[in-house]
């Protein structure tokens, strides 16, 4: 049986979520299900929840159907140890996810990092098709970024390519759970913001929270907002005059935000260097979640 006689089966492993897909081999979604990440309770709760998942949705298949299972993470497998690299559930760091994951199916599985399955499925069926370098954004509970060069998205001999969420911009900032302090990460991510807003204020509030705050004109919540935009744009216009790619497209929850595509625009203006920038900043056309597809198709 051919790749392309395949049914797919992709997990996209977040921070809050936990999604799933199953594919049939056209690519046709027959079953699409989320769950709660079980995060807090650690490794073995989360490898223990993304099989149950990989197992329900196989067990929707045809009889005696092949499939192929691809997760999404948020961090990477080193290549040389196998072992899980640079994840902000920070739980996963240095487990042998994928040799776990594939010793308690019985059978091989695909793992990448969930912002270049972001980025794969943006730019095959999404915002990004027709567009030669796309570089892909998740801005959810964390920060990544992917970068697809004629259809194929690159790791890297590190597997770390795009990783923009790790850029230190600010030496005098949070300390971030990479090591370093003032990444992009801890400036435009969901869990970034809040833990700003608290520092801040000393009240807690959720980015959902925050934003509605703001476009009350909540004073607090308007000046943690325009942090929030203006370090996207400083971030992001850094990004675009180093890589300057033809199109940008925005996933995770907080890319439906959508003062990010006029008032974050105009600060990528700002930032990048160029005077007349015409980079397109797109939002996602497969949904916040878009990973799913891009796991599935990376299954093995």
């Amino acid at each position: 049986m051919t790749a392309a006689d395949m049914f797919r089966i992709g997990i996209d492993l977040g921070g809050t979520k936990t999604e799933g897909v199953l594919l049939d081999p056209r690519d046709a979604v027959l079953v699409r299900e989320r769950r709660f990440t079980p995060l807090a309770e650690g490794y073995q709760a989360i490898l223990e929840s993304v099989v149950r998942l990989v197992r329900d949705l196989a067990a929707r298949l045809p009889e005696g159907a092949n499939y192929r299972v691809g997760v999404g993470i948020p961090g990477s497998v080193d290549a040389v140890t196998g072992l899980v690299r640079n994840a902000n559930s920070v739980c996963l760091i240095g487990r042998p996810f994928q040799a776990d994951l594939e010793r308690l199916l019985g059978r091989r599985v695909g793992v990448r990092n969930d912002a270049d399955c972001f980025t794969l499925a943006e730019c095959r069926m999404g915002a990004g098709v027709g567009h030669q370098v796309v570089f892909g954004v998740i801005m959810g509970t964390g920060c990544g970024g992917g970068i697809c060069l004629d259809g194929v998205v690159r790791e890297g001999p590190h597997r770390i390519c795009g990783e923009w969420g790790h850029v230190s911009v600010d030496p005098a900032g949070a300390p971030c759970y990479c090591g370093n302090r003032g990444c992009i990460e801890t400036k435009i991510s969901g869990s970034g913001v809040e833990a700003a807003y608290l520092a801040r204020n000393g009240v807690s509030l959720t980015m959902e929270e925050i934003v509605a705050g703001a476009r009350r004109g909540d004073a607090r919540a308007l000046l943690a907002f325009d942090a929030f935009l203006d370090d996207f744009g400083r971030s992001l216009g850094g990004l675009i005059s180093v890589l300057d790619p033809d199109a940008v497209v925005l996933g995770g929850g907080l890319s439906n935000i959508e003062e990010l595509y006029h008032a974050g625009v105009e600060r990528v203006r700002h930032y990048a260097f160029h005077d007349d920038l015409r980079t397109p900043i797109l939002k996602h056309r497969l949904g916040d979640s878009a990973g799913v597809f891009g796991a599935a198709w990376i299954g093995i």
